[in-house]
């Protein structure tokens, strides 16, 4: 079964849902699993993927021709390298406007790239009206709805729930911020609990046992 390169994107037209956080998880996972990864960080002033990982970890600027295309040349390449970006909500319109424009999925698609996109769900208007836009562009099994608990609180709205959603459980208060922390490890604190029956190991495990299902959904379609 021939692999393939997947590239995440992590987004939402909303501050502070929560997409840096996803975008750590999956990149701990990805470099665990891969041994490499490659991480885009598109943010003003939200929380910043370069200040928990910058081993691993690159800013990007779409503000301009030369930033745009520096930034796909990386993503469209097929060089076993998965690639993370974390992109923030005042670039989220620019950035699938670029993609539609140079037909992005499409290339993609045909250089053995597997972009998948990890929309960060909210309550508000802005989230509702963003989805639909996504959806004309991104083939649904690439379009991929994070139900994060401390951002949805309830039942995820109708609007968000015809394709495939990715649920993230809301941690008691305590552990949250102990996570947050720019020194914590997802992948490092796997390996030194020794209780796997902790409530942050089985959340982390069942965080990365997600990731893997889409990874593996991904290469299905490929072959």
């Amino acid at each position: 079964m021939r692999t393939t390169t997947p590239v995440f994107i992590i987004c939402s037209p909303r501050p502070m849902v929560g997409k840096t956080l996803i975008a750590r998880l999956v990149s701990e996972y990805l470099l665990l699993k891969h041994g490499a990864v490659n991480a885009f960080d598109i943010n003003l002033k939200e929380p910043s993927l370069i200040e928990y990982l910058p081993g691993i970890t690159e800013t990007a600027e779409i503000d301009d021709t030369f930033g745009k295309m520096a930034l796909m040349d990386r993503l469209i390449i097929d060089d076993g390298v998965a690639k993370v970006i974390d992109l923030g909500f005042h670039a989220f319109d620019e950035f699938f406007k670029m993609s539609e424009e140079i037909g992005f999925m499409k290339e993609a698609a045909r250089r053995g790239v597997s972009p998948v996109i990890l929309f960060g769900a909210d309550t508000d208007r802005v989230s509702a009206r963003s989805y639909p836009t996504l959806q004309q562009q991104i083939p649904p099994d690439a379009l991929v709805t994070v139900d994060n608990e401390h951002v949805v609180r309830g039942e995820l709205p109708q609007a968000f729930t015809d394709g495939r959603v990715l649920r993230v459980a809301a941690l008691p208060t305590f552990l949250k911020t102990y996570i947050d922390r720019l020194t914590f490890s997802f992948t490092d604190y796997l390996r030194s609990e020794k209780d796997s029956s902790s409530e942050l190991h089985q959340w982390i495990r069942e965080n990365y046992f997600s990731f893997r299902e889409i990874e593996l959904s991904l290469t299905l379609q490929r072959s």
